[in-house]
C-alpha cells in the first residue's frame, strides 16, 4: 500500500463509506485503505462498489463491498449487521451519498416575464417529489447511517464521523435549490452532532469541497461535444486557482480531520478545499 501524505495511521480502525460507488468517495476509501483501515465500502451500486473494493484489496488493502439503501433504516443495520461480522465495529464513518436531481434543477439562472408559460422548466415547475428525494438523499442520507453506525462508535476513543457538505452551503448555487438548501442542512446538522457527541468520544466535521468535474455533475459543466458549459466558466473565474479541483486535492483534509493526534481538538469544523471559492468576492 502506498504511503498517506500525512502519515495518518488508521491501522485496526473499521471504516464505513457510503456512497463509495462514487468518484470522489471511492477515492475516499483507496485513502483510508493505505493508511491502514479496514474499509467497508456502502452503496446501492453493489457492482461498482466491489470493483473498488477489490481494488483496494489488489493493493495489499482490507475493503468489502455491501449494498446499501441510506435512506431505509432497516437495511442500514442489516448492512451494519453485515459490516461488524465481516470487518468488526465502526469507528470511522464517511457519509458521502449524496447528489442532485434533474427534477429539482431550473433550466435558468434568473426568471424572467414570460417562463411561466414558456417551454422551460423554472422555479414554478419544480417536482416535489424531486425536490424532497434531493434533500432527503444528502440530509436523510447522512442523518441514518449516522444513527445507525455511531451506535458502535459511543465510548470508544478515537471515533470519527466526516460528512461532505459543499459550497453551495454557503452561498447557494443558481439552478439547484434543493442541492444548495440540503448542504446547507449538513453544514448545520455536523454542528450539532460535533456537540451532541461531545461527551463520548466522537468527533464530528466536514469537508466542503469546491468544484470537482465528476459524472454528477457532468452535464451542468461540459456540452455534449465536450467543450465547457457557460457555468464552468463562471465557475473557473470565480476559483482564483483557476480550475476543476482533482479528487486526491481532497485527501489531505481527510486524513487530518481523522487524524486524532493532529486534529484530536478539532470538532464541528466544515473545512472548505475549493481553490479559494469562498473566499473570493469577484473584485
Amino acid at each position: 500500500m502506498n504511503k498517506n501524505v500525512l502519515n495518518t495511521d488508521l491501522s485496526g480502525k473499521v471504516a464505513v463509506v457510503t456512497g463509495a460507488a462514487g468518484v470522489l468517495c471511492s477515492n475516499f476509501s483507496k485513502v483510508l485503505a493505505r493508511a491502514g483501515a479496514k474499509v467497508a465500502l456502502l452503496d446501492l451500486n453493489l457492482e461498482m462498489a466491489e470493483k473498488f473494493a477489490k481494488e483496494i484489496r489488489d493493493e495489499g488493502g482490507i475493503a468489502e463491498a455491501f449494498s446499501c439503501n441510506v435512506l431505509d433504516r432497516a437495511i442500514c443495520e442489516e448492512t451494519a449487521r453485515a459490516v461488524v461480522e465481516k470487518l468488526g465495529e465502526c469507528d470511522i464513518l464517511i457519509n458521502g451519498a449524496g447528489g442532485n436531481n434533474p427534477r429539482a434543477t431550473t433550466d435558468k439562472e434568473y426568471f424572467e416575464l414570460g417562463d411561466i408559460d414558456a417551454e422551460t422548466k423554472s422555479f414554478f415547475d419544480l417536482d416535489a417529489d424531486g425536490v424532497g428525494f434531493v434533500f432527503n438523499l444528502n440530509f436523510l442520507g447522512t442523518l441514518i447511517p449516522t444513527q445507525v453506525f455511531a451506535k458502535q462508535m459511543v465510548g470508544k476513543k478515537g471515533c470519527s464521523i466526516l460528512n461532505i457538505s459543499s459550497m453551495n452551503a454557503y452561498t447557494p448555487l443558481t439552478k439547484i435549490p434543493a442541492s444548495s438548501g440540503a448542504k446547507a442542512a449538513i453544514s448545520n446538522f455536523t454542528q450539532w452532532l460535533a456537540v451532541h457527541f461531545s461527551k463520548v468520544g466522537i468527533r464530528v466535521n466536514a469537508i466542503a469541497p469546491g468544484f470537482f468535474s465528476t459524472q454528477q455533475n457532468a452535464k451542468l459543466l461540459w456540452n455534449d461535444d465536450g467543450t465547457p458549459t457557460a457555468r464552468t466558466g463562471k465557475i473557473l473565474a470565480a476559483t482564483p486557482m483557476g480550475r476543476f479541483g482533482e479528487s486526491k486535492e481532497l485527501e489531505g483534509g481527510l486524513l487530518f480531520l481523522l487524524n486524532e493526534e493532529a486534529a484530536g481538538f478539532i470538532t464541528g469544523v466544515v473545512l472548505p478545499i475549493d481553490g479559494g471559492f469562498s473566499a473570493y468576492s469577484g473584485v
